[in-house]
């Protein structure tokens, strides 16, 4: 017989791994148990998606072809050497630009860099092919001849990954700059190229001293977002 859910203890632990979910940028290099990772990893095939087709193709690394990939996607940043699988412009207007402009605003400020400190701040940015100095990163692919409306449950399924990461006490980092990188990852990880990048994530454990984690965004109201029609 099924146990009474005691609904007050669920809605109130939801909250609280909501609330402390966030992206942390900076990782401590020690490295998370395999069991564990594997037990994240399997809820998070709990996630809905259409027709549960479970698009969605994560290869997981850590150890030896991460700090490769460390290396060298960090190099071709350098260079300007990139492969995107999926456009981006990362150009927005109106409230999006004021709310991508605020991020920004919030990171440079928690480590001190000035808006004038155009080179500090890109060693900031280039800090996202270190992957933040995390131990483990996953990269989400979606295979061909799957389109946007699986690319939605792709996202759907990383934020039941960055959920349960938090659940077990630990901290991620979606990253869509690691999917300039498609081919290099491809080659490093022997993926079949009709496997399509999307995006990374870093994971592991969070800095605390790493000032750039004292940031903190903001959220719009729930009325900016929602319409609820009676």
């Amino acid at each position: 017989m099924t146990s009474p859910i005691d609904t007050a203890t669920l809605s109130a632990s939801f909250t609280d791994i909501i609330n402390r979910r966030r992206s942390v940028r900076g990782f401590l290099s020690k490295p998370v148990p395999a069991d564990t990772i594997r037990t994240i990893f399997t809820l998070a095939q709990r996630t809905p998606s259409n027709c549960n087709t479970q698009p969605w193709l994560t290869h997981v690394v850590s150890g030896e072809k991460l700090e490769i990939l460390r290396q060298r996607m960090y190099e071709n940043a350098m260079l300007g050497k990139m492969t995107l699988d999926y456009p981006y412009s990362g150009k927005y207007d109106g409230v999006y630009k004021e709310r991508q402009y605020d991020a920004a605003v919030q990171m440079y400020n928690a480590v001190g860099i000035a808006r004038e400190e155009k080179q500090k701040r890109l060693e900031v940015f280039l800090r996202n092919y270190r992957f933040f100095n995390a131990p483990h990163v996953a990269f989400l692919f979606l295979p061909e001849p799957f389109g946007i409306r699986e690319a939605a449950d792709v996202g759907m399924y990383a934020q039941s990954l960055m959920l349960g990461m938090t659940a077990f006490g630990l901290a991620s980092c979606p990253q869509t700059s690691l999917g300039f990188h498609a081919d290099l990852v491809r080659e490093v990880l022997n993926v079949d190229p009709a496997n399509k990048l999307l995006f990374g994530m870093s994971f592991g454990y969070e800095d605390t001293a790493d000032p750039i984690n004292n940031a903190r965004l903001g959220r719009a109201e729930l009325d900016a977002s929602t319409v609820f029609h009676d």
